[in-house]
């Protein structure tokens, strides 16, 4: 499926969530590295990003985490099988501001820019809630950088709010990203 050509276009895509395939860790390392980089190249360092992106995007560090039983990766397709998003659940131990030791956190959610405000997202966020409940969690938290607008947004609208902060480093840089709850039940 093409994106709209003209911004004006809303023409919503048939999306389709599986959970990845240890066969998908190339693309889903390239695929994370673009959006990435899209998404964030323009307010860092680039060879900041560039250390974060040679260490969190690559085929084996994906193979990695799609072998890691700690990690759900979910994949939004459209019809013909061209990945659109993907969301990456664990289990970690969660902040002291989360008020659930046993959370888990939505660790990564990242929609290719071209799909952004056609339903991808929203769609993709119901998958991560339903899995989040069925592998019996109560509460999800999230860390979103401070200056992501967008996202706070969205995660807002899906009934995550603030509840503290903490430290993400791209590269050498220490950046605060918000932490966000909300209940699964």
């Amino acid at each position: 499926m093409v994106p709209p050509s003209s911004p004006g276009e809303s023409k919503r895509p048939v999306v389709q969530v599986t959970p990845a395939q240890p066969t998908d860790a190339s693309r889903l390392a390239a695929f994370g590295r673009r959006v990435f980089h899209t998404a964030f190249a323009a307010d860092n360092d680039p060879s900041d990003l560039e250390a974060y992106l040679a260490s969190a995007y690559t085929p084996e560090a994906q193979a990695r985490e799609l072998a890691d039983a700690r990690i759900t990766t979910l994949l939004a397709r459209d019809a013909d099988g061209v990945l659109l998003a993907f969301a990456q659940i664990r289990r970690v131990e969660a902040p002291e501001c989360v008020d659930d030791p046993a959370a888990l956190e939505l660790w990564r959610f990242y929609v290719d820019q071209a799909w952004h405000g056609r339903g991808v997202a929203a769609t993709l966020m119901h998958a991560v809630l339903d899995e989040g409940r069925r592998m019996g969690a109560a509460t999800m938290w999230l860390g979103v950088w401070e200056r992501n607008p967008r996202a706070k947004a969205f995660y807002a609208k899906h009934g995550f709010a603030r509840v503290g902060s903490h430290i993400f480093v791209v590269g050498s840089d220490p950046q605060t990203d918000e932490i966000w709850q909300r209940a699964l039940t």
